[in-house]
């Protein structure tokens, strides 16, 4: 199975006693979080990696392995780096996309995280009007976007990363990050998502979870936060929701100082709850739920 992440570095931030793992959404880099990582400081080490749809280096892939992206794969990868990595009880910040991938993660090894900051979230973007669903995008929408990716995939982005920036003094950055990616393989992810259903994976998360919204968020409008955190506290999650003064898709680079500051709050609670045992680990694991893909068939 191809390895869809690279780049792993650690990072050594404080004396916290876990490892944060920063995981980067789509069209950015794990760069997308350089301006948080001098403001953490209730942590051991950080962990950071690229997915691989970051670059335009793909020797060897074919039509095959870009009709390979899934949600669950990327889960299988992310538990596969905390793995080699020996990292167990985690605080794991999933940006965009990579929030879900985090959910379902946590359902399937529970004991690699302690807890969850799903940053600009959603599970499914396209509005369900017959269930009363608002994701915050017409299925048409969706079509002419992924159209105008596949005719004249830098044109798209010219249009689309003004919008999603929310300021002009981090939008250089973002734009270089999504040109640098493969046309193709940018299309092939971006269907995933955008097309992609994982409302079922917030039933089954065991680890608790911080939300963290934009306010001003056009790609993951606030009532969509607010759904999820009242699906999974019905499902028994335990789940608070922040939602940060902001513009744009890219909070931990727009209101830097404001994510670290929530991120150092999860932290300095988990460890005056005592949910840490001296080498880092959950002292009572969240949940004992498994997932094993059958099941839950939006996972997999």
């Amino acid at each position: 199975m191809r390895r869809w992440c690279t780049n792993a570095r650690e990072v050594v931030v404080g004396d916290g006693g876990v490892t944060v793992v920063l995981a980067h959404g789509y069209g950015v880099t794990q760069a997308s979080w350089d301006k948080i990582l001098p403001s953490i400081s209730k942590a051991d080490k950080v962990l950071l990696f690229d997915w691989d749809f970051t670059t335009s280096d793909h020797a060897g892939v074919d039509d095959e392995d870009v009709g390979r992206y899934t949600f669950g794969r990327f889960a299988d990868d992310l538990i596969a780096l905390m793995d080699e990595r020996q990292v167990r009880g985690a605080v794991f910040v999933g940006h965009s996309m990579s929030a879900m991938v985090g959910c379902i993660a946590s359902a399937r090894r529970p004991d690699l995280f302690a807890h969850l900051m799903l940053l600009c979230a959603s599970p499914r973007y396209i509005d369900s009007e017959d269930e009363g669903y608002v994701g915050g995008f017409k299925d048409a929408s969706i079509h002419a976007m992924l159209g105008a990716m596949e005719s004249n995939f830098q044109a798209w982005v010219k249009g689309f990363v003004p919008n999603a920036a929310g300021s002009g003094a981090v939008e250089e950055h973002i734009m270089q990050s999504f040109l640098a990616m493969d046309p193709d393989v940018a299309l092939g992810v971006a269907r995933m998502i955008f097309f992609g259903d994982e409302r079922e994976a917030l039933d089954v998360v065991p680890t608790s979870c911080t939300i963290v919204q934009a306010r001003h968020d056009f790609a993951a409008p606030p009532i969509v936060a607010e759904y999820m955190q009242g699906r999974m506290a019905s499902a028994g999650t335990g789940v608070t929701m922040e939602i940060v003064e902001s513009t744009g898709h890219f909070p931990q680079l727009v209101t830097s100082a404001r994510v670290a500051e929530i991120l150092d709050g999860v932290l300095l609670c988990l460890r005056d709850k005592g949910a840490y045992d001296a080498v880092g680990a959950p002292v009572h694991p969240a949940s004992d739920v498994e997932v094993d893909g059958g099941a839950i068939d939006v996972m997999t």
